[in-house]
């Protein structure tokens, strides 16, 4: 018999700041179930990765967290969280579209376009990953976009349908549910070699730009730690952190 984890407890609020920090919030007070999911029709302060924001309209889209006890996972190892929660958003937006790709280190995008957003946010005790938050925005049906990002789609803007929220909430509670389950027996090493072959843009060359300007450049893998490997037109390769790169679209 599979026993589910994800969602077996949901709890949905009209609006609030953020999922991640209602979810936060619920860490300090207790130890909710694991899998745990929070949802929302509307957050006031939508939060992406540092120095982002996630616009949503209100009831357009899915909005929600899902906290986890990953003590399976050592510290050192945890980009694998970020890996298995792309996967799993990649999972649900695939069954729409052949388009989609995992943007480093964890969008998703239908050909150049962001239909995804996602934020961990874990805790570690000592040696130990204690507990793991991952908030995730899809867009789902909204269709007009008015933050200024520069690239913003959505399911009904890619099918020309509107999609019921609750059916696509309940897959992506199951599609969390099975990469977790990945996780949590070992399977490591398929969930890598799938990140990389989802990977946006891995293997092309396109242009970047860093602390030095543009240059052309062919993203190579992603390493265990989550560094981005890109290499050069002259043969030299070079690991980057989150917001060392930037693409150039």
């Amino acid at each position: 018999m599979i026993v589910m984890i994800v969602g077996t407890y949901v709890r949905h609020f009209r609006k609030v700041s953020s999922t991640n920090s209602i979810a936060a919030a619920m860490l300090k007070e207790q130890a909710p179930a694991e899998g745990t999911v929070i949802t929302a029709s509307y957050q006031e302060s939508g939060r992406g990765q540092p120095g982002n924001s996630w616009e949503s309209e209100s009831g357009k889209n899915l909005i929600m967290s899902v906290i986890l006890y990953p003590v399976m996972v050592r510290p050192a190892d945890q980009f694998i969280i970020s890996r298995m929660v792309s996967l799993a958003v990649h999972d649900v937006v695939s069954k729409y579209t052949k388009n989609a790709s995992i943007k480093w280190p964890n969008d998703i995008y239908v050909n150049n376009d962001k239909i995804a957003g996602i934020l961990i946010e874990n805790s570690i005790i000592g040696e130990t990953l204690s507990s793991s938050v991952a908030g995730i925005g899809l867009n789902v049906n909204q269709i007009v976009f008015r933050s200024g990002a520069p690239n913003p789609v959505s399911l009904k803007q890619v099918t020309g349908t509107t999609h019921n929220l609750k059916a696509v909430k309940e897959e992506m509670m199951a599609a969390l549910d099975r990469r977790y389950a990945m996780v949590s027996s070992g399977e490591t090493a398929v969930l890598e070699n799938e990140y990389q072959q989802l990977l946006y843009r891995a293997g092309e060359w396109h242009r970047y730009s860093d602390d030095n300007g543009e240059f052309e450049g062919m993203i190579e893998r992603v390493m265990a730690d989550g560094m981005l490997s890109v290499r050069r037109r002259d043969g030299t390769s070079r690991l980057y952190a989150f917001r060392e790169i930037d693409y150039i679209l």
